[in-house]
């Protein structure tokens, strides 16, 4: 499996099988996102392989954790402002 962490030894593009083993998902997930547009990738090749940009996956791994902080901050499962955090 391909490292993410931008060192010289990690591949520039990703297969879709990477992407799922990274983000501890399904191949199908994976190609549902890419097909979305939500996370950006190229098709190449008379088969038409997917490949992700690793750039392009930290990136979409951010998006989500913001989203993710957005979503908490707004839905805060029946606290009030005034209960302490748990």
């Amino acid at each position: 499996m391909a490292s993410t962490s931008g060192d010289a030894s990690s591949p520039r593009f990703l297969q879709l099988a990477d992407v799922a083993e990274i983000l501890n998902t399904s191949s199908a997930q994976v190609y549902s996102l890419v097909r979305s547009g939500e996370l950006p990738a190229i098709k190449i090749g008379g088969r038409g392989q997917w490949r992700v940009e690793s750039s392009e996956l930290e990136k979409y791994i951010q998006r989500m954790y913001e989203q993710t902080r957005d979503f908490v901050s707004t839905h805060r499962f029946g606290r009030t402002d005034d209960d302490p955090p748990t």
